[in-house]
């Protein structure tokens, strides 16, 4: 869904506006005081290289979006090399904002401007588990990852990661490269999962449905094989956790598994899907074999 034409974008620059960050991040995270980015952080960053913008409705905002200047290994086997990245740190829209594109929107703005300072890599943060986040991620932006870390932040115990180990995925995004612009500019039609299916890409984890419909991840032990292959989440993992702590608890477990071997073994993610299969609404991961080349290329 496309943002509302009422939304407009620019960046914090006032006391008034980083006071509403704050106030948007415990709306949208339920954090408290102590887990907030402070308006003294915001706004020493939007003032120092990096990217404090909002969205807003009039004078309300509605989303903010907070990066800064890194760096980068540059070569995974010669850590001695570094180079320039942005590390987009925040993404947070309201709840009655949400699902209208307006995430989308903050993200191309931000590719813009960290494409003026010359940067050409992005990377963030994101639960593996959610499938909003990785369709936004994944499938909508041109992400790539091949990295998994285990709870970096940490124990935490706001709504939506209380219960559950708060794993991630750091994802890459090259902003200049052609994989990037095909996914913004719709040079490629989007691919479905009969697209990976019917070339024989297996699922490595085909999951069996609960009585309460939530797919159940396979106890067998999953074979990496073949250049492509797919890794099924839940479609809604936060409705999961909320019926059935323990399934997401295992969930957690299972995948994180599955991902550091596949990584390890030099698959990366490349697409994400959400679409009916056989009865039920399924989400899959779609890693490739060996395209590290590709998808490193800064183009």
């Amino acid at each position: 869904m496309s943002a509302p034409t009422s939304i407009t974008l620019r960046p914090l620059e006032t006391p008034t506006d980083f006071r509403a960050a704050e106030a948007l991040q415990r709306a949208v995270w339920s954090w408290s005081e102590t887990e907030v980015t402070p308006l003294h952080v915001l706004a020493t960053a939007a003032r120092n290289g990096g990217l404090v913008l909002g969205a807003f409705e009039g004078e309300r905002l509605v989303a903010f979006l907070f990066g800064f200047l890194g760096t980068d290994e540059a070569d995974p086997g010669r850590p001695a090399l570094v180079r320039l990245k942005h590390c987009s740190h925040q993404l947070g829209v309201l709840s009655e904002y949400q699902n209208q594109g307006i995430g989308y929107r903050l993200k191309l703005a931000q590719r813009d401007f960290v494409s003026k300072q010359g940067v050409r890599l992005v990377t963030w943060t994101y639960d593996p588990l959610e499938s909003r986040n990785a369709r936004l991620n994944i499938a909508r932006l041109g992400t790539v990852c091949r990295t998994y870390r285990r709870e970096p932040y940490g124990a935490m115990e706001d709504a939506l990661n209380t219960g559950v180990p708060a794993d991630r995925f750091q994802v890459d995004w090259w902003i200049t490269s052609a994989r990037v612009k095909e996914r913004l500019f719709g040079q490629r039609g989007a691919l479905t999962l009969e697209s990976f299916t019917s070339a024989s890409a297996a699922i490595l984890n085909p999951t069996t449905a609960t009585p309460e419909g939530f797919a159940r991840p396979s106890d067998k032990p999953p074979a990496l094989a073949g250049m492509v292959a797919l890794i099924e989440i839940p479609a809604d993992f936060q409705t999961l956790k909320a019926h059935n702590l323990e399934l997401a608890k295992a969930w957690r477990q299972h995948t994180r598994e599955l991902f550091e071997a596949a990584f390890a073994a030099g698959y990366l993610i490349t697409d994400f899907f959400h679409e009916p299969f056989e009865g039920r609404l399924r989400s899959f991961y779609a890693l490739s074999h060996g395209e590290a080349r590709i998808e490193y290329s800064e183009n």
